[in-house]
């Protein structure tokens, strides 16, 4: 989901590659690897953004559209919501650590 100008981090990105590794994603074809990490990036992508939308309250949802109204830059969204929601980095390692297990558990 780019509308919600979300970037992934490195952080993110590594543990996004070793959940590949962990569930043999890996081992596929390049075509079906590409496939299934952009399904995987847009649902961690959205379970962030609907968090992130949610911990931010009215009053923060309000500000935020107003933000992306304009022309914007991924740092200075990443910085509002830094701002506005208490210890956000830890919300969204913690949100992915939950799509991590999820994904282990369905796949055994």
């Amino acid at each position: 989901m780019t509308d919600q100008n979300e970037e992934i981090t490195s952080s993110q990105q590594q543990a996004l590659s070793q959940l590949i590794k962990d569930l043999g994603i890996d081992s596929l074809p390049q075509d079906k690897q590409n496939e299934l990490v952009i399904k995987m990036t847009e649902v961690l992508l959205k379970r962030i953004f609907l968090e992130t939308m949610e911990k931010l309250g009215e009053q923060g949802r309000e500000e935020y559209e107003k933000m992306s109204e304009g022309e914007i830059e991924p740092e200075q969204v990443a910085v509002f919501f830094k701002e506005k929601i208490n210890n956000y980095d830890g919300l969204v390692e913690a949100i992915i650590q939950d799509f991590r297990a999820e994904m282990l558990d369905a796949n055994n």
